[in-house]
Formats: structure tokens, C-alpha cells, sequence
């Protein structure tokens, strides 16, 4: 047996070990056997030089790395919706049913089984993103903001529970979990420890976004997993269909997994969850309620920020007292003035508070906070938000004053009270409110400018005087250069991100305008149902309301946004100086005889004629399936300039290729043609 087959044996067995020891709890062979097994593959690879990829001597943690890239998800993480209580819980499921009602009500020849539910532990750790393709764990990241998040990879190697290689190798997936790291570990990481961890959660946390993987493998995490958030081929029936598929493919699955088909048994078995919370060796702060079925949670679908088919249980919060010491006062983008309270630093779960939130000076009156400076009040941190003050404690005597801002604390103007809020009216000339308002504008979900920031915003005020969004379109080149750090590369880059959101979607366009109240799903709703900008403008409230998930409330801001002289003299602006939100594509019928019909096809490579999104649009259009990676179901490959890897496997698996960008457009054009 040459060297290769003895490596390629011993990564095999060591896998086989590993797999069994840290995944099943079920060790095979001794910790003297496995590391003499170990050494004899660390020596091979010495000798050859050569490591393979799923070697386990990756996971020890290589060098120090610069810096974290950002990775973009295949599919959105979502967020959960909250219930604290069982009133909460009751409430969701209602709707549930309703949803599940209306949907068989329409759909009466294919109707929605009767719900049943699945209960999983909420893990109190860092939620992990892998991706996989062929079998091989070619990415790993954390959440970050849902769309986008921080590659983290080599960290993520060093859990030994995490499988280097599965056995599913039909393309790419990317499965959802939650790195921990044990009580027990941490207890016994804490005894030799040079400088001890507060707590399991930060721990993890700390080290799987510590930029020297060695460092993560001192902390030997585990990691628990629990969905497949994107895939270019699977589909499930149920969540036990999922939960299968996870643990065939070497998955660590937690076992406290049960089902439900009255929703009275989940209640109960969150009580038995509470109870049992002591005795396990991980942090938990929660339980995940979810509906079993995939068809259910594909029709009930997503609000702007969650699932409607799935709530988180929180545990009760936590609270402590501590002195409140001052508050200072915040403008945000709207204009309102919201107060932030500072605190004398506490602990409070496994966190050192400093900083408390106070909503509105209604808020400081009903908590009967007016003269509670230098006293002691209840804090209580709940759901990773910044805590809240609950009130005075009982018994405090009177302290200092909080005294209400009469005028802007950024620029001077005097407030407005509305309600239980102060706002300042000073659009143009507030510099807080304008660089938020430009910064929303130019976001990623929004006008998605690239390269822009924050920091861009705020130079761009500071240093050229730019007042709102529509502005952005006056810059020219001899404004950026002259701007401290804009060289040429620079400026030219930004102004063509500009001018290339000039034809950003409806939705998108309405999102960045910054309608109070609404979010990416409302205005989404908005441009599908009304087509046009011009419609939207001189939409009712009444018309407003008849669309789904937008109530009185949300309907009163779109309508009073719109009839702010403000506001439309902006967007005027905007579309004078020629940006053009993209009206929604009218879904059409399927086509079926095209070249592309039927067809699962791969784009990898740079396109020069169109974009990466056009061409997907237009091969979709033509009845394509167009997804990420190529495997032996694709059918064809178009390859750009630099294809890389993807372009070599379809040579290997001998599918067809088209390598002339000019022939893409022919065919496109030639079928569109054909199909009107």
C-alpha cells in the first residue's frame, strides 16, 4: 500500500472514530489507540506533503488570519418571532390556524393537513451557516444580518462534531446550527486558564469570531444542528423527513426532538423543558416551536422579519437592580429623539450592562422615573436587546431630575412633541437624521449602493454639504476627488454604484424611501399589487387596507409619507435627475418548448453583456431551472470570463458548455422571440 492509500485509510478510520466519539457519544476504540492512529497520518503527511481535505489534522487551527470576509447566504436566516408566555403562544397558533383555515378555504382541492408540531431546544450559543457542495464543506459563516455574514470557516473546522465530508453529494446545501461549548468544557477550560470565561455563550461566541482558529480549538466547541436552510435538489415532506436526512448524514442532532399533534402537548412539554433546563450541559434560553409539515410552512410564508410558521419560547428574563447615573438623548432618521439611559455596570445574564434603553419620555413618566437619577432601579435584559429599565425600586428616595430636551441636541431646533415622543422637524439641516436617512437609502436591501457606508454618508455631509438621498445623484467625479481618502479608483467606483441603482426594483426603491412603518415585505406587496410608482403615490388608505398584512396604521403613514411636500419633492428630484424604479415582471405562463425548457442550468463565470441576475431572469423565464453548483443532473453550463472549478467539472462529467457569450444572447434572444 503506497502512502497516498494509507493516508487516504487513516483519514477514513480517524473520521469513523471521530464521527462516533463526538456526534454519538459512542467511542469505538481508546484515546491511546486514536492518537497512535493520528500520529502515524500526522507523519505520512509530513513525509508527502501533502494533507488531505478532510483530513482531521485540519482541524487543530492554522495560522492567524487578517480578517473576516463577508459570505452572502444562499437563503435567507430568519429570525423568530418571540412568546414569553402562554397567552403569547396561544395567540400565535390562533393565527396559525386562521392562515391554515383561509389558505383550504381557497385552495379547497388541495387543502392544508391539520397542524402538527415539532418542539426543539433554543441553544444559547453563535448560529452557524454551512455550505456544502458534493459532499464537501466548502464554506461556514455566521448569521449576521439574515442575508449576509462573516465567513468563519478555518474556526469552524476545529469542532469535531461538525463533518468535514457527508455522504450527500447531489450539489450544495447549506444546513443551519448553533455552536456551544459544554458547561462541563468550559468548567474545565476555566480550571487552568490564564484569564477564566464569564459564561458558555460568549465563550463560543468569542471563539468562533476569534480571528487565530488555534484559539477556537482551545475552547473545543460543540455544535448542535437542526435545519437545511437552501438546497438545489432536496425537498422534504415533513421535519422529520429533515431531522432523517441530518442525522444520515452525520449531523449532530440534539435528541430532545419531540412531536405534537395538539398543541396542549406542547404546552406541556415546554413546562417539562423549564424543569429539565438545570440539568443539561449546555446553555439553552429557549424552546423553538415549529409546524411539522414543509407544504403548511411554504403556504403560511414570512412577515418582514419571521416565519409565521414558527415562534421562539423565551424564558423569563433576567433581572438585577443598579444605580441609573445619567441620560442622554439620541436623534434617529424620522427625527425622533429617543433617550438612552446610563447605568452603574452590572452583570446580568453573563453580560456587563451599562447602557439601558428608555423608549420615549411616556415611557419615563409611566415608569415613574422623572426624578430617579442616583437611584436604584430594576433592569431586566431579555431576547440579546439592549436591556430596559423596569422602574424605580420600591422604597428609593427622590433623585435628580431627568430633564426633557427642549431643543435638538444635534442641532439646535426645538422639539416637537408628538404623543409620547419629541421629535426635531429640522430635515435639511439635522445632521443625525440626514446621514441615517442617506445610509438607509443607499443599504443593501434598499438602493444596495455599493461600497457605501456610514462613514461615506457622513464625509459626504461634512465635506459636500449632501442634505438627502436625491443629492447622491448630483456627484460628480470633481466632487469625490478632492474628498479626503477618494482617489480615482474610488470616486469612479461609487459613481458608477450610483448610477447603477438608478433601476433598482419598485419594492426596493419604496424600502429605501424610509416609510415609517413599513418593511421590506409591505413595500414588496406594494409594488406587486400597484405595478407603478405612480400608482403607489395616489394610493388610498382604503385601498391601502385591502391588501394583505397592511392594517390602519401602516396604511395612515404610506398615505401621510406620500402627501408630505418633503418627501415628494425628493422622489420628484430623484426621478428627474433619472433613476427609474423597475416596475415587477407580470409572472407569466411557464414556457415549456424553448431551448432552456426543462433544463437545469449552471452560470459560473463573469458575464460582460448583462448581469449575473438578468441572465438568471431570462433563462428562468424560458423555463430553466438555474441553480449553484454542477452535478450530474445539470444540463448545461454557461461559462463567463475566469470560469473556474465549475467549468472544469462539467468538462470532466462531459456536460454541454457555452462558452461564447454571444451564442447565450442568440439563443436568448432566438427563444424569447419564439415565445412572444
Amino acid at each position: 500500500m503506497d502512502a497516498m492509500q494509507q493516508m487516504e485509510q487513516l483519514v477514513e478510520q480517524l473520521n469513523r472514530y471521530n464521527y462516533h466519539y463526538y456526534t454519538l457519544d459512542e467511542p469505538l476504540i481508546s484515546d491511546k489507540e486514536y492518537d497512535r492512529l493520528y500520529d502515524e497520518l500526522t507523519a505520512l503527511e509530513a513525509q508527502t506533503g501533502i494533507t488531505l481535505p478532510d483530513s482531521p489534522t485540519g482541524r487543530v487551527g492554522g495560522e492567524l488570519l487578517e480578517g473576516f470576509k463577508p459570505h452572502r447566504h444562499l437563503a435567507p436566516l430568519w429570525s423568530l418571532d418571540k412568546a414569553q408566555n402562554e397567552e403569547q403562544l396561544l395567540s400565535w397558533n390562533n393565527r396559525v390556524l386562521k392562515l391554515v383555515a383561509d389558505y383550504n378555504s381557497k385552495n379547497p382541492n388541495t387543502p392544508l393537513p391539520d397542524p402538527t408540531y415539532v418542539v426543539e431546544l433554543k441553544f444559547d450559543g453563535l448560529t452557524l451557516n454551512l455550505t456544502y457542495t458534493d459532499g464537501q464543506l466548502v464554506q461556514a459563516s455566521t448569521r449576521g444580518n439574515g442575508v449576509v455574514g462573516e465567513g468563519i470557516l478555518p474556526q469552524v473546522k476545529t469542532i469535531k462534531s461538525v463533518p468535514l465530508t457527508i455522504p450527500y453529494r447531489e450539489g450544495t446545501i447549506e444546513v443551519q446550527g448553533e455552536g456551544i461549548m459544554n458547561l462541563s468544557v468550559l468548567a474545565k477550560y476555566n480550571e487552568t486558564a490564564a484569564e477564566p470565561l464569564k459564561n458558555a455563550r460568549n465563550a463560543a461566541a468569542g471563539a468562533l469570531r476569534n480571528l487565530n482558529p488555534r484559539t477556537t480549538a482551545e475552547r473545543k466547541l460543540s455544535a448542535f444542528f437542526y435545519n437545511v436552510g437552501y438546497s438545489d435538489n432536496l425537498k422534504f415532506q415533513d421535519h422529520r423527513e429533515m431531522m432523517a436526512f441530518l442525522k444520515d448524514n452525520r449531523f449532530k442532532v440534539n435528541p430532545y426532538v419531540t412531536y405534537h399533534d395538539s398543541f396542549d402537548k406542547v404546552i406541556e412539554t415546554l413546562q417539562e423543558i423549564v424543569e429539565k433546563r438545570p440539568t443539561l450541559d449546555y446553555l439553552i434560553d429557549g424552546a423553538v416551536i415549529k409546524i411539522t409539515d414543509m407544504r403548511t410552512r411554504e403556504a403560511l410564508g414570512y412577515t418582514d422579519k419571521f416565519p409565521r410558521w414558527a415562534v421562539a419560547f423565551k424564558f423569563e428574563a433576567e433581572e438585577t437592580t443598579t444605580i441609573l447615573e445619567s441620560v442622554s438623548w439620541n436623534v434617529g432618521r424620522t427625527g425622533k429623539i429617543t433617550p438612552l439611559a446610563k447605568v452603574e455596570a452590572v452583570e446580568l445574564a453573563g453580560v456587563t450592562v451599562q447602557n439601558c434603553t428608555l423608549n420615549n419620555i411616556g415611557d419615563i413618566e409611566r415608569k415613574n422615573l422623572k426624578f430617579a437619577l442616583g437611584t436604584r432601579v430594576f433592569i431586566r435584559r431579555s431576547n440579546d436587546v439592549i436591556p430596559e429599565i423596569l422602574g424605580k425600586v420600591p422604597d428609593e428616595p427622590e433623585g435628580g431630575e431627568i430633564v426633557y430636551p427642549e431643543v435638538c441636541p444635534a442641532c439646535g431646533t426645538p422639539l416637537e412633541q408628538r404623543g409620547a415622543h419629541l421629535f426635531c422637524n429640522n430635515r435639511l439641516g439635522c445632521k443625525p437624521q440626514i446621514v441615517a436617512r442617506i445610509t438607509h437609502f443607499a443599504s443593501r436591501d434598499a438602493m444596495d449602493i455599493e461600497t457605501f457606508s456610514e462613514k461615506t454618508a457622513e464625509q459626504l455631509h461634512d465635506e459636500l454639504n449632501l442634505r438627502e438621498p436625491a443629492e447622491l445623484y448630483t456627484l460628480t467625479f470633481d466632487d469625490l476627488i478632492k474628498l479626503e481618502r477618494f482617489g480615482e479608483k474610488k470616486a469612479n467606483n461609487l459613481l458608477h454604484a450610483i448610477e447603477q441603482s438608478k433601476g433598482r426594483d419598485l419594492a426596493s426603491f419604496l424600502f429605501a424611501l424610509g416609510i415609517p412603518n413599513t418593511g421590506k415585505s409591505t413595500t414588496k406587496v406594494l409594488a406587486d399589487h400597484f405595478g407603478s410608482l405612480d400608482a403607489v403615490l395616489a394610493a388610498s388608505a382604503e385601498e391601502l387596507t385591502s391588501l394583505p398584512d397592511i392594517g390602519g396604521i401602516v396604511a395612515d403613514s404610506i398615505v401621510s409619507f406620500f402627501a408630505d411636500p418633503f418627501y415628494q419633492a425628493g422622489i420628484r428630484k430623484m426621478l428627474e435627475l433619472g433613476v427609474s424604479p423597475k416596475a415587477p415582471a407580470k409572472p407569466a405562463a411557464p414556457v415549456t418548448d424553448s431551448f432552456f425548457s426543462g433544463k437545469t442550468v449552471v452560470l459560473t463565470g463573469t458575464l460582460h453583456q448583462m448581469s449575473r441576475d438578468e441572465a438568471t431572469e431570462r433563462l428562468e423565464a424560458l423555463g430553466a431551472k438555474v441553480t449553484g453548483s454542477v452535478s450530474k443532473k445539470t444540463d448545461l453550463v454557461i461559462a463567463g470570463e475566469k470560469a473556474g472549478s465549475k467549468l472544469a467539472k462539467a468538462q470532466e462529467l462531459g456536460i454541454p458548455v457555452i462558452e461564447d457569450e454571444n451564442e447565450l444572447i442568440r439563443l436568448l434572444n432566438e427563444n424569447e422571440n419564439e415565445n412572444g
